[in-house]
């Protein structure tokens, strides 16, 4: 009799293990499809807001996800894309568009209403019960910040010119 309720026990972790994979999957597949729908739609937003969210959706597709919403002010682009994996679904927001904003460009308001002061490159924009973003929430860096790295990693002393140490 206690081989009958060992094994549901054990059958019973491996449906809650299998559970929890599948919400981690599907929120990693929402996350991947919301940055680079995100960043599609930036690259395609001078074409227009239309054309900018078409390329969105079809990048997010490849996914095998669903862009839930698609908006485009400038050269920043927003969108949110949802992923499924067995019941579960995630939604995840992501933002994308120039380092810096050029005059007369306004940031995108939050859902809650705000709008961010300065509208960087950022991607994953989860937010968490408390209304703040997680610690570590994934920020793409831009190419200007790339490049200064770059140039205090090679001004720094034993590097030889031209090449990391």
């Amino acid at each position: 009799m206690w081989a009958v309720f060992a094994a549901l026990a054990l059958c019973t972790v491996f449906a809650v293990l299998i559970g929890m994979a599948q919400v981690v999957v599907a929120r990693h597949r929402a996350g991947g499809a919301a940055d680079l729908a995100a960043l599609a739609a930036a690259d395609t937003a001078l074409r227009g807001a239309a054309a900018a969210c078409r390329t969105a959706r079809e990048v997010a597709a490849a996914q095998d996800a669903h862009l839930v919403r698609c908006t485009v002010r400038g050269e920043i682009a927003d969108v949110t894309a949802r992923a499924r994996t067995g019941p579960f679904a995630s939604d995840i927001r992501a933002r994308a568009g120039p380092p810096t904003t050029g005059p007369g460009a306004e940031p995108i308001p939050e859902p809650g209403g705000s709008a961010r002061e300065s509208p960087q490159v950022a991607a994953r924009q989860e937010v968490l019960p408390n209304g703040r973003p997680p610690a570590a929430s994934a920020r793409i860096a831009s190419r200007s910040s790339i490049d200064r790295d770059l140039r205090a990693l090679r001004a720094r002393p034993g590097c030889p010119p031209g090449g990391m140490p």
